[in-house]
């Protein structure tokens, strides 16, 4: 069988085990790329009053359960803070995937909505699936797109080739 043959088959297989990651992959990586810009997929970030931080744990955890929407009763429903010293203000991501931004040192609800970031993230890299997805599906898929891609510029480059031999074989 020629190389380009061989080639073609290969990247029509390899198109067909990728094609499910992929669809999930390139969607998902585009909603990421543009999570700063649009609001829907990641609340944009406030700045505070001051630089610093002056709040107490207590202070903060009061101030995130006066946000219905985020369903806080203790330290339990809070999912991991993010400190912005130098914007004075604090990120509160809470476990149902609500954030809260705190001016860090009024204690002042700055911004609060849904962040879809994370789960497009976990979308994106496969362990929204399942932990292990990430290491025996997503990466064998990546390694599978970066052999669709040299197949394709083979396949592609493979009709010039060819050209330019027959023409040199003519004279």
């Amino acid at each position: 069988m020629s190389a380009a043959k061989t080639h073609r088959k290969l990247h029509r297989v390899g198109a067909i085990l990728v094609l499910l990651p992929a669809l999930i992959l390139f969607p998902t990586g585009v909603l990421l790329q543009l999570k700063k810009e649009v609001a829907w997929i990641q609340p944009p970030t406030q700045e505070g009053s001051a630089p610093g931080l002056t709040l107490t744990w207590d202070e903060i955890l009061q101030a995130v359960q006066s946000v219905e929407a985020a369903q806080v009763n203790s330290w339990d429903d809070v999912d991991r803070l993010d400190a912005r010293p130098g914007k004075g203000m604090l990120k509160v991501r809470c476990e149902n995937r609500w954030e809260v931004q705190l001016d860090a040192h009024t204690g002042e609800v700055l911004y609060s909505a849904h962040r879809r970031s994370d789960l497009i993230e976990s979308l994106h890299d496969g362990s929204w699936f399942h932990d292990r997805a990430k290491l025996f599906l997503w990466l064998p898929a990546g390694i599978i797109l970066c052999a669709l891609w040299v197949t394709g510029v083979y396949l592609w480059v493979c009709p010039y080739l060819v050209r330019r031999r027959r023409k040199h074989s003519r004279t």
